[in-house]
């Protein structure tokens, strides 16, 4: 098919260097895959680097504390991945004698692999003829042949597979799979795509129509909620501060941050005096304060904004379960608490 061997040909010559396109190791394809989720290669990259040297083998990762893993993903996001990623390396050093499943099906039954993922290590790692969708084949495959099913849809999803399963190379699926997914990456990208350079220009049917900017098609999003965070950033005479630890499952779970009192609306200075601290380190505490940000510091997560301010707390009193200050950047923290501990400089 004409498509598939522009495609290929395309990615002979254009693709980019990267280190887990250099291997076979299966592990490591799984690192850089999960990585990669919900990040460009340009952020990952590093991050990929920095885990094959620390965690060289499944063993080694199996045998790090998830703290140690927390804190090395540090700054990537979705935190979720880094627990799944310690916990199937746990799995399979556990229960499958560290050898590493090698089938589409075995693959899925890892923690926090989908069907896309599955199918990116069965092929890369195995040659498994398994095809690879995700948002750039689904951008590729939807312009190509004019497709306006909805691609988060569950009518699109299995399109979309059926699809790509139909044009994958039997010989070669692994590299089929890369090219196509490169050539959306790079050739057929997301906005302002180079189409006078496109190889597959004169057959695209979204280019023939004009509807370059209207392909692919997804449903409307999730309402965003709106949630307004006040970090008690605690620090004692004797260079002590508070971190604790988020146990509860949802965003940032087991990642460390400061005492958190969440209100119904951004807080000014007065208004925060007035609030009842009575579950908070700060009951029964003598203390001034100070606010270190006057506007909001706003992070944006996929679903949820949270409107942020530090209030910076000091007391001549000791803490309970406080910490030297010097030990602040040993703990795994989301990277909005990060950046504040950057910013902040402790040191100093």
């Amino acid at each position: 098919m004409e498509f598939n061997k522009t495609i290929t040909f395309w990615y002979s010559n254009n693709k980019r260097d990267l280190p887990w396109r250099k291997t076979k190791n299966p592990y490591h394809i799984w690192l850089s895959e999960i990585i990669l989720q919900q990040t460009q290669v340009k952020q990952g990259l590093s991050y990929y680097e920095a885990f094959v040297k620390t965690f060289p083998t499944v063993y080694d990762l199996a045998e790090a504390s998830e703290e140690r893993v927390l804190k090395l993903w540090q700054g990537l996001g979705y935190y979720s991945r880094a627990r799944n990623l310690h916990f199937s390396a746990k799995y399979i050093v556990n229960e499958l004698n560290g050898i590493f499943p090698y089938s589409h099906k075995d693959i899925l039954k890892l923690k926090g692999v989908g069907d896309y993922t599955a199918s990116a290590i069965a092929s890369f790692a195995f040659n498994e003829i398994a095809a690879v969708v995700d948002g750039n084949v689904y951008r590729v495959l939807s312009r190509y042949f004019g497709i306006s099913t909805p691609i988060n849809s569950t009518k699109g999803i299995k399109e979309f597979k059926a699809l790509a399963s139909s044009l994958i190379d039997h010989k070669n699926p692994g590299f089929f799979n890369q090219a196509i997914m490169e050539f959306g990456a790079i050739q057929c990208k997301p906005k302002k795509p180079d189409c006078t350079s496109c190889p597959l220009n004169m057959s695209c049917i979204a280019l023939e129509k004009d509807r370059i900017d209207q392909l692919p098609v997804k449903l409307k999003k999730t309402k965003i909620t709106h949630k307004y965070f006040n970090f008690l950033v605690i620090i004692s005479n004797d260079s002590k501060i508070i971190l604790e630890k988020r146990e509860s499952k949802g965003i940032w779970q087991n990642l460390y941050q400061f005492p958190l009192i969440e209100s119904e609306r951004s807080l000014d200075a007065h208004e925060f005096n007035e609030l009842n601290l009575k579950d908070s380190p700060l009951n029964n505490l003598e203390f001034e304060f100070a606010l270190y940000n006057d506007n909001d510091i706003v992070h944006k997560l996929s679903h949820q904004h949270l409107h942020t301010k530090f209030w910076i707390i000091t007391s001549e009193e000791s803490l309970e379960n406080a910490i030297s200050i010097s030990e602040i950047e040993n703990y795994p923290v989301p990277i909005l608490i990060g950046k504040f501990i950057e910013e902040f400089n402790f040191s100093n």
